[in-house]
């Protein structure tokens, strides 16, 4: 389906160059004169690359008709993760450049949503939060805790985050996978 390029979103799928990209960034700049422009970042589901891109806003893009479809993370191997349709049993394997940094904070048996189309995977949709349970930290020094301290922590899936000092081990929290970043403690119960 044909869309205006000044109507793109983050998250979508289009049909550039003979390839699927999925649009990771869009900004929306009008010069004063002349056609306004949608600046974009997209990034290609079959290589990974990602590149900048300005489409005039009123150019029409193809986007891609993509199923998002929520399955089981089941593991990594040294280039894909693993995923099962929790309904029909299928494995499909996600190349790891298309998942990106934020397999490090995925535990095995989780459910999350999978861009497929054609019955190809395509990409992940990662959830706005995970709960982890901090393996090892280092306890904060009596009086260190001036302003925004922050110190290193392991999660048990092995990823490092930076957490407030008063963070112990063994306490849950909350991160943003996209990010990296510390959240908050979980709610327990």
């Amino acid at each position: 389906m044909a869309v205006q390029a000044g109507n793109l979103k983050k998250g979508e799928f289009i049909n550039y160059q003979g390839d699927i990209w999925q649009v990771q960034k869009t900004e929306f700049y009008s010069p004063g004169k002349g056609s306004a422009l949608m600046r974009t970042k997209i990034k290609n589901v079959t290589s990974g690359k990602t590149i900048d891109y300005t489409f005039k806003s009123n150019e029409y893009v193809d986007t891609v008709e993509v199923n998002s479809i929520e399955m089981q993370y089941l593991y990594k191997d040294a280039e894909n993760a693993i995923f099962m349709d929790q309904q029909s049993f299928n494995q499909y394997e996600v190349p790891l450049e298309m998942v990106g940094d934020i397999i490090q904070f995925f535990k095995e048996g989780e459910t999350m949503y999978v861009y497929v189309h054609d019955e190809k995977p395509l990409s992940i949709r990662p959830p706005a939060s995970v709960t982890l349970k901090i393996t090892q930290t280092d306890d904060a020094a009596r009086g260190d805790t001036v302003g925004n301290a922050k110190k290193e922590a392991e999660v048990e899936t092995g990823a490092k985050v930076m957490v407030p000092l008063f963070i112990k081990q063994g306490e849950i929290i909350t991160i943003n996978p996209e990010t990296g970043e510390y959240t908050g403690r979980a709610t327990q119960g």
